[in-house]
């Protein structure tokens, strides 16, 4: 599970939950535990009850307050949507009602609708009281009590009855024999699992102030939708299978914690020793990316060693800003050891949200090393050459478009960690949207750079032909498409600049139609993409 450098849970850990997970849940799914909070859960099968939502890396899972079962709520292979609704539930008051997050996740699943019978049987097991008069029922105002941590403190089974229970109490509080036969037969057919897919809907409502229950959801989902669809790619699962060589940098999943950061702290130390060679940099830097893509633990590790990062920023500076590279003039050697310095930056971003150290590093000194990082990794998307050489040019061309593609997907990295700073109300603002975008904004090429993702999503989309794209393309075009979003919303002079110079082209080339030929329906990202197409059409009118 995410913890922070003592062994602590980076949320507030809840100590009978975290034992009943370690004993209820295999070591493997235990350690993908991402998070879990207390709120109050609305599904087809329950109503109104307060429990913990438990996240993993590729599943949301949901458990009584205290914990009895634990039972999965959904895959996040099922997810199309998760929102959050500006309403005020009626079943809360006071300030639960004001400062509750209501969340809304919607998925497929092909399990029937759960109707009468299932809650039929659920009244028969649980204690009902009577019912309360019409004028007002237990269910249309749920009070959650505090205790003095700030969290809601339990309630009993009895306390969750919904309007639906009460419709069909008698005076004594009990549901008829007789009418329990008749709706059994009325609503039986209902209940055929007919094994069609269909919608659902899971409502959650988070009830502290702190909540983070929504960004780790997000984070969550864009992190699953990402991986397996690049695991459709059989080169990436390759990569990312575990490999018996136990080198340094290459962590085994299975292996201690222990001996991860005994690995991790030899390899740091040969990256970190003066005088390195740029070949010798080069492969570290594979060892030490391809590691973080096959264990999530080293990529904790990076964060809490604070040097590593400091040291790939301040050589990336060096690599593509440096003296040799004042006028744009990039070398194929700068330009490869810069990529590689970005794609293993972005792979250590991946599924460390909970990990305190990341936070902490790139917020310190008011976002020093993160507004470092955001200006170094932005260059000119317009190849400088020196010398007029046909097949020099297309070689550094080719290899500028590589780095253009692993930047936009560090940037991407970055305004995902910017989207949870916004909703936290950090101090001053600092690594909100804005506050990167704001950053990034004297940068001398970032009109230039900005113009080349645009450029990049019209011609994948505006291709005539209708071969789809890889999974590597599709995750890319996520990303670009998440980046140009930010640019429209939460910065004018970008959205000026993306409006001016690209509204004819969306509106002419780019077509629905063609962005779902393009995205099979069997990748897991192509359903957030294609909305994420249809927001940016609708921003560029």
């Amino acid at each position: 599970m995410a913890r922070t450098g003592s062994g602590a849970l980076l949320w507030r850990r809840n100590m009978k939950l975290d034992t009943f997970l370690k004993r209820n849940t295999e070591r493997a799914v235990y350690e993908r535990i991402r998070a879990y909070e207390p709120c109050v859960v609305i599904s087809e099968t329950v109503k109104k009850v307060y429990m913990h939502v438990v996240l993993s890396d590729q599943r949301v899972y949901l458990t009584e307050y205290p914990p009895r079962t634990l039972t999965e709520a959904f895959n996040f292979r099922r997810v199309r949507h998760i929102e959050l609704v500006n309403d005020l539930p009626d079943f809360l008051h006071g300030k639960d009602r004001e400062r509750c997050q209501h969340i809304l996740i919607t998925y497929i699943t092909d399990k029937p609708a759960a109707r009468g019978r299932d809650w039929l049987r659920r009244d028969r097991r649980a204690g009902l009281r009577p019912a309360a008069p019409a004028s007002r029922r237990p269910s249309d105002c749920l009070t959650i009590p505090q205790t003095l941590g700030g969290y809601p403190a339990q309630r009993s089974p009895s306390e969750s009855v919904t309007e639906h229970h009460i419709l069909f109490l008698s005076d004594t509080g009990q549901v008829p024999r007789r009418l329990i036969t008749v709706l059994s037969r009325l609503l039986g057919r209902d209940c055929v699992n007919s094994g069609e897919e269909r919608g659902a809907e899971l409502h959650l409502y988070a009830v502290s102030p702190t909540s983070r229950l929504y960004l780790h959801l997000q984070s969550s989902w864009n992190s699953f939708i990402i991986r397996s669809t690049l695991s459709l790619d059989p080169l990436y699962r390759r990569r990312c299978s575990a490999s018996s060589d136990s080198s340094p940098g290459k962590a085994l999943p299975g292996i201690s914690w222990e001996r991860t950061a005994h690995l991790f702290a030899q390899l740091s130390s040969e990256l970190l020793q003066e005088g390195i060679g740029v070949e010798s940099l080069y492969l570290l830097l594979q060892e030490l990316s391809t590691a973080a893509h096959r264990n999530i633990a080293l990529r904790r590790l990076f964060w809490r060693s604070s040097e590593v990062c400091v040291f790939l920023v301040q050589t990336l500076e060096e690599s593509l800003h440096g003296c040799q590279s004042l006028h744009g003039v990039y070398t194929a050697d700068q330009l490869l050891l810069s990529t590689l310095i970005v794609q293993a930056l972005a792979v250590m971003f991946r599924e460390t949200e909970v990990e305190p150290a990341r936070f902490n590093l790139l917020s310190a000194k008011k976002c020093a090393l993160a507004s470092r990082m955001l200006l170094a990794l932005i260059c000119d998307a317009e190849l400088q050459t020196q010398k007029q050489r046909s097949l020099v040019d297309c070689e550094l061309q080719a290899l500028l478009a590589e780095y253009l593609d692993s930047a936009c997907s560090l940037l991407f990295e970055l305004l995902l960690l910017g989207h949870e700073a916004s909703r936290c109300s950090l101090t001053e603002n600092f690594l909100s949207v804005g506050w990167i975008l704001r950053v990034l904004q004297p940068h001398p090429h970032l009109m230039s750079f900005v113009s080349h993702q645009a450029q990049q999503v019209v011609v994948v989309l505006s291709d005539l032909q209708d071969s789809p794209l890889a999974p590597s393309q599709s995750v890319l075009l996520f990303q670009r498409c998440r980046l140009l979003l930010a640019c429209l919303q939460y910065n004018n002079l970008l959205a000026q600049h993306l409006r001016s110079h690209f509204r004819e082209e969306f509106r002419y080339f780019v077509k629905l139609s063609c962005v779902e030929v393009k995205l099979p329906p069997h990748y897991p990202i192509s359903p957030p993409t294609l909305r994420l197409v249809e927001q940016i059409l609708t921003l560029l009118k």
